[in-house]
């Protein structure tokens, strides 16, 4: 699948959605807006999360007093309807894709159709960075692990626990080392480490860059994590693992 037929195939689910709930006629306004890093995330005890060194943004959209957000490197604000996020330019737009996909995101929550799609905050992220090495170590003993986006609780729990690569695409990150981990460059060498894994855990931010295609069909394990996926999830039938504390929201 190409990323042109992943973000089509998630505009007609939309579509489809919308049809079927019998809103495809409804005005619903869409509020979209970059959130600050305390808005995004609280106070953690770590500093180095990207959205805390301004390398990420996240948009957060509302529909119908539910929330859905989206981590993006390309910023922007919106205000408008469903059938305005419809026609946005979805693969040649990155600022269009993370509106879209915040607020797919915001409907699928609203419809009961998606969970998690509100970051946690605060002590959440190393909550949840916990339980998915339990989670991995009791669904999968211990596999070597591919960690696909710089997510530094998540590099710390699992660090600890199994043999661990890093891909990223910030070059900021690629050939440093965080916690004992070397942080590769997510296109140079991510076909060998994802052979080298047996087990890869990707964010779901790879569907706002379009990277998401990458880590789709392959021959092992795919467990994707974080908020931006949570819509798009169950729509192009992947899994995904969240263990954010809902008292940490």
């Amino acid at each position: 699948m190409t990323s042109k037929e992943l973000y089509e195939t998630l505009r007609r689910s939309l579509e489809g959605v919308l049809a079927e709930e019998g809103m495809e006629a409804e005005r619903v306004e869409i509020n979209a807006r970059g959130l600050t890093p305390e808005e995004a995330i609280g106070h953690t005890q770590r500093t180095d999360f990207p959205i805390l060194t301004g390398k990420e943004v996240m948009l957060m959209a509302t529909f119908r007093g539910a929330m859905g957000q989206a981590f993006t490197d390309a910023p922007a604000r919106f205000e408008g309807t469903l059938r305005d996020i419809l026609s946005l330019d979805l693969e040649g737009d990155p600022h269009a894709r993370g509106l879209f996909i915040a607020s797919l995101n915001a409907v699928m929550k609203a419809l009961g159709r998606a969970d998690n799609t509100v970051h946690c905050k605060d002590g959440g992220p190393e909550f949840c960075a916990r339980h998915m090495a339990d989670w991995v170590a009791e669904t999968y003993g211990t596999p070597r692990i591919a960690l696909v986006g710089f997510q530094p609780a998540l590099i710390g729990a699992l660090s600890q626990r199994f043999p661990l690569r890093v891909l990223d695409l910030n070059p900021d990150n690629i050939g440093k080392e965080k916690d004992g981990c070397p942080v590769l460059s997510g296109e140079k060498c991510r076909e060998e480490t994802v052979a080298w894994a047996d087990l890869v855990l990707c964010t779901g931010s790879t569907l706002c860059n379009g990277t998401i295609v990458d880590y789709l069909d392959l021959d092992k394990e795919v467990v994707f994590f974080g908020t931006t996926l949570s819509g798009a999830a169950p729509i192009l039938g992947l899994k995904r693992a969240c263990f954010a504390d809902e008292s940490m929201k």
